[in-house]
């Protein structure tokens, strides 16, 4: 089954299905307020985000793990969990606002 990349104008779905008007049923389903921006029939079944784009790519920590932990501790809870991480790794605020959102998006 083909993996599209469907961006609206508040998200970047990535999801399995058998056609275009599949994916946007997804979306559609998902996020019915959402308007559709542009969608991509991805060219392998496979996606992969770079930690270093994301700018969480520091070899001394895994924030990750340290993220993860975080958003269990908060229970989901966005700002809690980054004032959690903070305390954690000592870094700044833009840091672990990139941390604790890009592992929410990965699906803690």
């Amino acid at each position: 089954m083909p993996l599209f990349e469907v961006e609206t104008d508040s998200h970047i779905i990535i999801t399995w299905a058998s056609d275009n008007d599949e994916a946007l049923g997804v979306v559609a389903e998902a996020y019915p307020n959402d308007k559709i921006i542009r969608m991509t029939k991805r060219p392998r079944d496979t996606w992969v985000i770079s930690k270093s784009a994301l700018g969480i790519a520091e070899k001394d920590l895994d924030p990750c793990n340290t993220a993860r932990d975080c958003l269990s501790k908060a229970e989901g809870d966005k700002v809690h969990a980054i004032r959690l991480y903070m305390h954690e790794t000592g870094v700044d605020l833009e840091q672990a606002r990139k941390a604790i959102e890009s592992n929410m998006v990965m699906g803690w």
